[in-house]
């Protein structure tokens, strides 16, 4: 499996604005409506062995969210022309089977993708009460094949900082996973 590590956003930059249709639910979601002091931002899809091999954890992970008062948004942005099983229904039956609690948004142009300069899945962002970026990077230290146990502790412990008034650490490890799948013609310049 190649590795794609996440680009790492600049800390502080302001909450991009989007407006996706949720797989699940079929309704909109505006990055403007959600009323969390913090909102978690999670670029996954269906196929990809990393999001997989965390899509327990992560499942827990956004039930703790929505006791704690913390928005959690997970987006595929995938091409559904090179991989139609990241495609909106298919994106309702995994949220189904894997317990997701929480909105599972569609970027069939990309463009959140790109306004995130997110590279790879799966990839986290925070954002504060102030909708500043506090965190990007990993769930967690756990891969496929390398025997940690999936805890989530990075961006855990990042959500924690938050909720206790505190800055998480600047200490971040960016995320790696499976490179967002672009629609032909359509890969972003952050890659050089």
């Amino acid at each position: 499996m190649a590795l794609t590590p996440s680009t790492m956003l600049p800390l502080g930059i302001p909450l991009p604005e989007f407006e996706l249709p949720d797989a699940v639910s079929g309704n909109s979601v505006r990055s403007g409506q959600l009323q969390s002091d913090l909102v978690v931002v999670a670029f996954i899809c269906n196929h990809c062995p990393y999001v997989q091999h965390i899509r327990t954890g992560l499942a827990e992970f956004g039930r703790d969210c929505a006791k704690g008062g913390v928005a959690l948004i997970a987006i595929s942005s995938n091409s559904v022309q090179t991989h139609p099983q990241d495609g909106p229904a298919a994106m309702a039956r995994e949220a189904q089977s894997s317990g997701y609690a929480f909105p599972y948004l569609f970027d069939e142009s990309q463009a959140v993708a790109k306004a995130f300069r997110a590279a790879c899945t799966p990839e986290f962002y925070l954002f504060g009460a102030d909708r500043r970026l506090a965190y990007r990077g990993q769930f967690d230290a756990s891969r496929p094949g390398n025997n940690l146990p999936v805890t989530g502790t990075d961006l855990r412990a990042a959500v924690d900082a938050l909720l206790a008034g505190r800055s998480p650490s600047d200490q971040q490890t960016p995320s790696v996973g499976c490179n967002i799948k672009w629609n032909p013609g359509n890969q972003p310049d952050y890659f050089g």
